[in-house]
């Protein structure tokens, strides 16, 4: 049996680890283990178009999967590449393993074609970043490198120079185990009590939920029924906490709508449950606050805490549930479901009036048809801007949906990317790309990719010709907008150029048809639809300085945005409450 090589080790390693595939683009320092890939059935190499795209990919399986993921990129440019991508995975907690291979190791230090340090560059979006410089180090530091990933739920590169990749791996390599899998975190008894004692106390308590929620929608509403609490979310909690809701106030933050800004501030207290949620701004400064989070890093660091409490949110609440007292009075809770259904009817009205004859088309109902057409167990990428918006207000979760985007990193052009990581996953489940006109056009050059390896992945683009959001920061900041429009092309000429379906939609009675042909069509596809630019999002709550130099006009426009089908589920949830 001949003799492995350093690449071939590495290769076998990950596929150990349970990596499926290498997402990435050949390159000389690369080869080697492209090479090693071609003739390991275990791992699949899958080639983007650009290394950022790598990237995101592998950290959107990360994200579908909960399992650790690779990707790669060659020397110098082209790992530099992959670091967007990686930001956005570390800051999302996928666990995802950076392959950044490197010059020739006794070229390292002296300037050499392509030079780059990737062991300093990425330290700053890893837990771990490495270079390895003698054959003998591979196996220990790949799978130290690997536990980082998986255990501290991040990412980690390792630099490999081309040479040592090509050398002959040590003798008889350590067969040592792999983590490959979290524990769960259970707090200390003396925690929960103190948060027993801080819950009993209280009159009003309100619980908003994060993406530490993930798993733990059984448990939230156990607790929340118990205590009679409204329960807000971030928008990465959205996906695990807003469905088979009935104290759901909706979501806060720059993209908030109903009543859970009031519920946080209105309340004795608050409860942060398993959320990074980043603007402190939305965030009460004159109640209680306790928080429940995996992370100890992230205990109070966005508010003055009463009391920090680590451990993951499932476990917690698993042990404190029982130990509370139950509350009687709902009046709080009532209070806060009410003025959750009176605000989304408030709104509700602008993508159901007269929608059919508005053109351009309105990006609310394009979204609300969506929802209404998407499959059950659909997946959604998201692209930053407005695209956020429509997700985060139209689409509907139901527990087997997923909504994924660049929501702590807030990158564009993640959305396509994101869609190719989701559907290598599965084949069969339908991924939809929500993309803006300026993400898609950034990254467009990995459409070909849904092309090359037939992925039936749907691109819904929400083309309005300018970056919208971006527009709606300058007016808020008292500024014209500039340098914001972008002129572009028929969209689905290009998508049928490319050997794909595509469809442009220009009239609203056409888009129905047009998503429902989209979505029949086996291969990938795109629906160039042409919306409003005029369409913008506004917060729930609105302080001065957030408003300085806003025209009214525009405030009663964005005013004026829809929510899709959650005031069904705010009605829905209002039958339920006693009434006097």
């Amino acid at each position: 049996m001949a003799k492995q090589n350093v690449a071939e080790q590495f290769v076998d390693i990950l596929a150990r680890a349970g990596v499926k595939r290498l997402y990435g683009v050949v390159g000389d320092s690369l080869n080697p283990v492209v090479d090693a890939i071609r003739r390991n059935s275990a791992i699949d190499w899958i080639h983007v178009r650009h290394e950022e795209t790598a990237a995101f990919a592998a950290g959107a399986e990360a994200q579908i999967t909960g399992k650790l993921t690779a990707c790669a990129g060659s020397c110098g440019p082209g790992n530099l590449h992959l670091i967007n991508g990686l930001y956005d995975a570390h800051r999302s907690m996928a666990p995802v393993l950076a392959l950044a291979s490197q010059i020739p190791s006794s070229e390292i230090g002296l300037g050499y074609f392509q030079e780059t340090h990737p062991d300093q560059l990425f330290r700053e979006c890893s837990h771990y970043s490495e270079l390895i410089s003698n054959p003998k180090q591979m196996p220990r530091l790949l799978q130290t490198a690997i536990q980082h990933a998986v255990g501290q739920s991040g990412v980690s590169v390792v630099s490999l120079p081309g040479d040592i990749a090509a050398e002959p791996a040590p003798d008889k390599p350590l067969e040592t185990a792999l983590v490959t899998a979290r524990p769960t975190v259970r707090p200390g008894d003396t925690e929960i009590d103190k948060l027993v004692a801080l819950i009993d106390e209280a009159d009003r308590v309100t619980l908003f939920c994060g993406s530490g929620t993930a798993g733990a929608h059984a448990e939230v509403m156990e607790f929340a029924g118990k205590i009679k609490s409204p329960v807000g979310h971030a928008l990465r909690g959205k996906e695990w906490i807003q469905y088979d809701n009935p104290f759901d106030v909706g979501m806060s933050g720059l993209l908030g709508y109903g009543a859970a800004y009031e519920a946080t501030h209105e309340c004795d207290l608050l409860i942060l449950l398993g959320t990074d949620f980043p603007y402190n701004a939305f965030l009460p400064d004159d109640v209680k606050i306790a928080q429940v989070d995996v992370r100890p890093e992230h205990l109070g660091r966005r508010s003055k805490l009463d009391l920090a409490v680590w451990g993951d949110v499932k476990e917690t609440l698993r042990c404190l549930t029982p130990r509370v007292k139950p509350k009687e009075n709902r009046r709080f809770l009532d209070k806060m479901l009410k003025k959750h259904a009176d605000a989304l009817e408030g709104v509700v009205k602008a993508y159901t009036r007269k929608v059919e004859k508005h053109i351009p088309i309105h990006p609310e109902y394009v979204a609300a048809v969506l929802d209404e057409l998407a499959a059950e167990d659909a997946v959604f990428t998201v692209d930053t801007g407005m695209c956020n918006v429509w997700a985060a207000r139209y689409i509907s979760p139901n527990g087997s949906r997923r909504v994924i985007g660049s929501f702590s990193h807030g990158s564009m052009a993640n959305a396509l990317p994101m869609a190719i990581g989701a559907q290598f996953t599965d084949r069969n489940r339908q991924v939809v790309s929500m993309s803006g006109d300026g993400g898609f056009s950034m990254l467009m050059g990995d459409f070909l990719t849904l092309v090359q390896y037939d992925l039936p992945v749907k691109v819904v683009l929400f083309n309005n010709s300018s970056l919208s959001m971006v527009e709606l920061e300058m007016l808020v900041a008292g500024l014209p907008s500039y340098g914001t429009t972008n002129k572009n092309p028929d969209f689905a000429a290009v998508a049928r150029a490319c050997g794909a379906y595509g469809v442009r939609v220009e009239k609203p009675k056409q888009l129905e048809g047009a998503l429902k042909d989209a979505f029949k069509h086996k291969g990938p596809a795109l629906v160039d639809i042409v919306t409003d630019p005029n369409a913008l999002s506004i917060p729930p709550k609105i302080s001065a300085e957030m408003v300085t130099g806003f025209a009214l006009s525009a405030s009663k426009m964005v005013l004026d945005g829809g929510v899709g089908r959650m005031v069904q589920m705010a009605r829905s949830n209002l039958r339920n409450v006693p009434r006097p």
